[in-house]
Protein backbone atom coordinates (compact mmCIF):
# COMPACT_ATOMS: atom_id res chain seq x y z
CA UNK A 1 0.00 0.00 0.00
CA UNK A 2 1.10 3.13 -0.83
CA UNK A 3 1.67 6.20 1.55
CA UNK A 4 -1.45 8.83 1.81
CA UNK A 5 -0.89 12.15 0.33
CA UNK A 6 -0.23 14.53 3.22
CA UNK A 7 -2.77 17.60 3.05
CA UNK A 8 -2.29 20.99 5.60
CA UNK A 9 -5.23 23.03 5.05
CA UNK A 10 -4.90 26.82 5.58
CA UNK A 11 -7.86 28.82 6.00
CA UNK A 12 -8.58 31.92 8.02
CA UNK A 13 -12.36 30.44 9.02
CA UNK A 14 -12.33 27.43 11.01
CA UNK A 15 -15.86 26.36 9.64
CA UNK A 16 -13.94 25.91 6.29
CA UNK A 17 -11.02 24.06 8.07
CA UNK A 18 -13.37 21.57 9.74
CA UNK A 19 -15.09 21.14 6.85
CA UNK A 20 -12.22 19.73 4.58
CA UNK A 21 -10.95 18.35 7.30
CA UNK A 22 -14.57 16.55 7.55
CA UNK A 23 -14.14 15.44 3.54
CA UNK A 24 -10.35 14.58 3.16
CA UNK A 25 -10.52 12.10 6.31
CA UNK A 26 -13.27 10.01 4.35
CA UNK A 27 -10.54 9.40 1.58
CA UNK A 28 -8.39 6.26 2.73
CA UNK A 29 -5.59 8.38 0.35
CA UNK A 30 -5.65 11.27 1.82
CA UNK A 31 -4.30 12.57 6.03
CA UNK A 32 -4.71 16.14 6.74
CA UNK A 33 -1.33 16.48 8.62
CA UNK A 34 -2.08 19.83 9.83
CA UNK A 35 -4.51 23.09 9.91
CA UNK A 36 -3.20 27.34 9.54
CA UNK A 37 -5.49 29.89 10.61
CA UNK A 38 -2.77 32.41 8.42
CA UNK A 39 0.21 32.45 6.38
CA UNK A 40 2.31 32.99 9.06
CA UNK A 41 1.25 30.03 10.71
CA UNK A 42 1.03 27.94 7.68
CA UNK A 43 5.11 28.74 6.92
CA UNK A 44 5.83 27.01 10.78
CA UNK A 45 3.17 24.41 9.85
CA UNK A 46 5.16 23.43 6.45
CA UNK A 47 8.06 22.77 8.18
CA UNK A 48 6.19 20.72 10.95
CA UNK A 49 4.15 18.58 9.17
CA UNK A 50 6.18 17.80 5.50
CA UNK A 51 2.92 18.10 3.85
CA UNK A 52 2.51 16.84 0.03
CA UNK A 53 -0.07 19.49 -0.75
CA UNK A 54 -0.66 22.59 0.72
CA UNK A 55 -4.72 23.74 0.68
CA UNK A 56 -4.56 27.67 0.02
CA UNK A 57 -6.80 30.18 1.03
CA UNK A 58 -5.29 33.46 -0.63
CA UNK A 59 -7.73 36.47 1.75
CA UNK A 60 -6.62 35.65 5.18
CA UNK A 61 -5.60 38.68 7.41
CA UNK A 62 -1.83 39.14 7.94
CA UNK A 63 0.22 37.33 5.92
CA UNK A 64 -2.30 36.29 2.96
CA UNK A 65 -1.88 33.53 0.87
CA UNK A 66 -0.14 35.00 -1.67
CA UNK A 67 2.47 36.39 0.61
CA UNK A 68 2.50 32.84 2.22
CA UNK A 69 2.95 31.21 -1.40
CA UNK A 70 5.88 34.30 -2.03
CA UNK A 71 7.46 32.94 1.43
CA UNK A 72 7.36 29.72 0.87
CA UNK A 73 9.14 29.78 -2.03
CA UNK A 74 11.56 32.30 -1.40
CA UNK A 75 12.61 29.47 1.50
CA UNK A 76 13.08 26.90 -1.19
CA UNK A 77 10.13 24.82 -0.43
CA UNK A 78 8.54 22.96 -3.31
CA UNK A 79 5.48 21.36 -1.28
CA UNK A 80 2.48 21.53 -3.83
CA UNK A 81 -0.19 24.63 -3.80
CA UNK A 82 -3.92 24.31 -4.14
CA UNK A 83 -5.15 27.55 -3.83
Amino acid sequence: MKEPIRILITDDHPVVRDGLVAILSTQPDFVVVGEAGNGAELLAKVKETRPHIVLLDLEMPGVDGVEALRRLRAAGETVRVII
